[in-house]
């Protein structure tokens, strides 16, 4: 690309970092936290409004259960959290629940982890932008009515941003995660101190609403399920946790300890706040309700379809702190925000799973190749434009999207806490210190209840959620899943095609003999180059092929050729149709087919032209040649450039360019460069 072209890239995503700065991009605990544990710590604007809208089909009277729920979801989130801090220091590598599947389970769990990652970071991406949009759409009218536009805005800035670099984009999310994590705890201490210590009563603005029951008196099975189902839509905050393990590389040294802090931090904070929602919501009386606009009721009548169902994170805030106050304002709008920053943890998870799993030839050799900023640009711009496609096809509708969540997040926990215990009892197996055999087995246990729970919450998921969308994203996990296992095959199939043989083989053996072979339309220089040229490679036999579409062309062409003496033999090919790729092609084959062992090396005149229209007017024929004949065993196929007077013109005009450079592509000032040295002083005269 050229240094002009350069421009924008460069303004956009800043200069190109040096691959041997790589360390300067690693990242502190207090970064780490905002840029890993973004969708964890956010999740508690969504997950607490999830547990009561399912509650609500049994009527208000089923908001008793909420406190067991969260209960229940801080025991899970306590258990994830210690069973991750296992993971972390065992395999500090990055790959995380993929690479403990890989290495305990085998290649086939390691890929179904991989999927399920995969998917899960999609959807990261879809529901915490679209949750965004809905969040500031409160606020901001054109936001709601532009839904679909206003989310693909929001990824292509997030994507834009991490293009920048993990440590600049962190910067960037830092400040905005921990204003809205001050926030809700400002939140809950206010609502605690003004609700037990004051004794004011907490009013939430739908506490004067009633519920119609969707589904009158439910009781026994069905009351269960539909706990049930609350608990897995509860589940929705573990969503993100796992991306620390997957980012052990990107932090600072000693990479596994800090990592572990910051899984303790994050999970002590999110169940905090969860906690903190749910009980305030209950002592403020928030109302949810699946369908709003018929369920809910104002003196008996249903609310319509013009009422704005408000999260309930918003609905506490206004109890606690008032409308339009403040506090209000500024939970709001940090809410909205870092639900939209929530993302990160996908953009940060996603691309290096994918260079990981590139690396293992289950993806794109691209997408392990870093960008400009020492970022995975390609698993960047894959992730964005795959959310950008969900978003648009679920209208960027939390509510429909999150009924595809966490599944794949489950996945990869049961299967992960599963590769543990393998892990641990392997080791234990030729282990003999006694202090180490005890923090095994402690190991060991927690990694095993994790196993159990997390596997329990999974076919809970599974019964709960598949047909109300879960079953896309079991689909999504099988097409990964079928689509990676193609590539490695693929890869593997070249592999073991193109790989050298231990002894003597065709490839490695000299051909018998080359025959070479010189296109000719016309006698000009560019003929007359790739004659010296294939004369200078010495083959045993070498002859000059035209094809003949026109006989008086091809009456000049032989006079010329007799009159200016060439001594290469030239042979023309009657083209009856006026086809100049086939009896080429038909020749060569013909060649070929009469000598096995010989090689054939075909050599084209090409013009170099600098302009990209006169492209077009040029070398149309020879890439139809070169296309055909690369199909062809045995045969070479050598481009002859000759460069025309344009293709100078723009030699000297990118020229012009190397010597500017963009803005921001180079530093400015003088960069270590050493100081000259200072002349030594002269003495001072005495006396």
């Amino acid at each position: 690309m050229s240094k002009l072209t350069d421009v924008p890239k460069r303004i956009l995503i800043g200069r190109a970092l040096r691959s041997d700065r790589l360390g300067e991009t690693l990242l502190p605990k207090r970064i780490a936290l905002p840029v890993f544990a973004s969708d964890p710590l956010s999740s508690v604007a969504y997950a607490p409004g999830e547990v009561l809208l399912v509650l609500s089909i049994a009527g208000v009277s089923a908001y008793q259960y909420s406190p067991w729920i969260a209960l229940a979801v801080v025991v899970l989130m306590f258990t994830v959290v210690a069973s991750y801090r296992q993971n972390v220091h065992a395999y500090p590598s990055g790959g995380g629940d993929y690479e403990v599947a890989n290495t305990n389970l085998g290649p086939k769990a390691g890929l179904t982890v991989a999927s399920a990652l995969l998917v899960d970071y999609v959807l990261t991406v879809a529901v915490s932008i679209s949750s965004g949009v809905e969040n500031l759409g409160s606020a901001v009218h054109f936001v709601i009515e532009h839904k679909v536009l206003s989310a693909t805005v929001m990824i292509l800035l997030l994507t834009l941003m991490n293009l920048r670099g993990v440590k600049e984009s962190g910067k960037l999310f830092a400040i905005p995660t921990y204003v809205f994590v001050a926030a809700v705890f400002v939140m809950i201490g206010w609502g605690a101190w003004k609700g037990i210590v004051l004794g004011e009563t907490l009013t939430a603005p739908t506490a004067d609403l009633e519920i119609k029951p969707e589904q009158q008196g439910l009781a026994g099975f069905a009351m269960v399920f539909l706990l049930l189902r609350a608990f897995s839509s509860g589940c929705a905050a573990l969503t993100g946790v796992e991306a620390i393990s997957n980012g052990v590389p990107a932090f600072r040294k000693p990479k596994s300890k800090n990592a572990a802090s910051t899984l303790a931090y994050m999970g002590g904070l999110a169940v905090t706040m969860f906690c903190g929602i749910i009980g305030l919501a209950m002592a403020s009386d928030v109302r949810m309700a699946e369908n709003p606009a018929e369920d809910l009721l104002a003196n008996g009548v249903p609310v319509g379809p013009e009422y704005i169902q408000n999260p309930v994170i918003s609905q506490v805030a206004e109890a606690v702190f008032g409308d339009g106050s403040f506090l209000f304002i500024l939970l709001a709008a940090a809410t909205a925000l870092v639900l939209f920053l929530a993302a990160n943890t996908a953009y940060n998870g996603f691309p290096l799973l994918g260079s990981i799993l590139a690396q293992d030839r289950y993806l794109p050799r691209q997408l392990h190749t870093r960008g400009d900023r020492l970022a995975f640009s390609n698993g960047i711009v894959l992730l964005a434009g795959a959310a950008i496609l969900l978003v648009w096809v679920y209208d960027a509708d939390s509510t429909k999207l999150i009924q595809l969540y966490i599944v794949g997040v489950f996945v990869s926990f049961t299967l992960s806490q599963i590769g543990m215990v393998r892990h641990w009892n392997r080791h234990l197996k030729t282990e003999r210190e006694v202090a180490a055999r005890r923090r095994m087995h402690r190991s060991r246990a927690i990694n095993a209840f994790g196993a159990f729970f997390t596997g329990m919450v999974l076919v809970i998921v599974l019964a709960t959620k598949f047909t109300h969308g879960a079953w896309v994203a079991l689909l999504g996990m099988l097409i990964f899943y079928g689509t990676m296992s193609a590539i490695r095959k693929h890869y593997d199939r070249v592999s073991a095609e193109i790989a050298a043989a231990e002894g003597p083989s065709d490839d490695s053996v000299r051909p018998s003999r080359v025959h070479s072979i010189v296109l000719v339309s016309k006698v000009h220089k560019p003929t007359l180059r790739a004659l010296a040229f294939a004369k200078l490679t010495r083959s045993d036999t070498l002859e000059a092929l035209s094809i003949s579409v026109d006989p008086a062309e091809t009456k000049a062409l032989r006079e010329e050729w007799d009159r200016r003496g060439i001594n290469v033999p030239l042979k023309i090919l009657d083209s009856p149709y006026r086809e100049i790729t086939r009896p080429v092609v038909e020749y060569v084959k013909g060649l070929r087919s009469e000598n096995p062992r010989d090689a054939v090396s075909v050599y084209i005149p090409e013009y170099v032209v600098g302009r990209w229209y006169e492209h077009l007017l040029h070398n149309q024929s020879a890439l139809r040649l070169k296309g055909r004949l690369l199909f062809t065993p045995g045969v070479m196929v050598t481009s002859v450039p000759y460069q025309l007077e344009s293709s100078e013109l723009a030699k000297r005009r990118a020229k012009k360019r190397q010597d500017w450079n963009a803005p921001g592509a180079v530093r400015r000032g003088p960069v270590d460069t050493p100081r000259p040295p200072r002349p030594p002083k002269e003495p001072t005269p005495k006396g």
